[in-house]
């Protein structure tokens, strides 16, 4: 299991801080739509200079056309230092394999994953959208993503285990919303603390508010290097 830290202050300067508090650990970075769209390409740069060994997760979460999609892919993947990038799985599988045709003759290319749902959502606001349980549709979803040729999903832990039964356990599952230990849930509503996604084979989780909120975010970050 790797963690993902969430960078989501208000500003680069903050961000920029707060990684340079946890340079020395091995941890993946994720750079989400506010922060790309106000700190834009330097960003990510800025971030590799504090520690070239960092990986960058740029969570746009992708869903247009298929082929904005994978226009949109080829210039993230031609980059060159972004390690992994998502879609939104309801966009289609032709979508998808779009995605992963365009680039897949790119020297280093990104991991790419696919949202399934939101893990804002609870039960209900999903059927309203989705018209189905999110426990149904969230692994319809994976099992679509997964013949897609996509790498893995952005899913809550609730739907890793499932997930991975029914396409592969090599098969992805990043998941926000963890609560490293019980932490308040803010505005997540499928949360689950470190023990619960080890039980669920969660590959990589994403804190952010309990590490960029805390008095100390490295000693939070070491603590949850040593339960994972």
């Amino acid at each position: 299991m790797k963690l993902c830290v969430s960078l989501d202050l208000p500003s680069a300067k903050e961000n920029l801080a707060l990684v340079k508090q946890i340079k020395d650990f091995d941890v993946w970075l994720k750079v989400g739509l506010r922060s790309y769209i106000r700190d834009g390409k330097k960003f990510l740069e800025d971030l590799k200079a504090i520690n070239p060994d960092f990986k960058l997760f740029l969570d746009l979460k992708l869903y247009d056309i298929p082929n904005t999609m994978a226009d949109a892919a080829e210039e993230i993947a031609k980059f060159g230092f972004v390690d992994m990038f998502n879609v939104h799985a309801s966009s289609g599988q032709r979508a998808m394999k779009t995605v992963m045709d365009r680039i897949k003759d790119i020297p280093n290319k990104p991991l790419v994953l696919a949202v399934t749902a939101l893990t804002s959502f609870d039960n209900d606001e999903f059927k309203a959208v989705y018209n189905e349980d999110i426990e149904t549709k969230a692994t319809v979803l994976a099992v679509d993503t997964f013949k897609s040729g996509i790498d893995g999903v952005v899913c809550s832990a609730f739907e890793s285990a499932d997930i991975k039964t029914n396409t592969s356990s090599e098969f992805i599952t990043l998941c926000p919303g963890i609560r490293p230990f019980g932490e308040d849930s803010g505005d997540q509503k499928r949360v689950a603390d470190i023990t619960f996604a080890k039980k669920n084979k969660v590959d990589f989780i994403v804190v952010g508010r309990p590490i960029y909120k805390a008095t100390n975010p490295k000693e939070v970050v070491e603590k949850i290097l040593e339960n994972i």
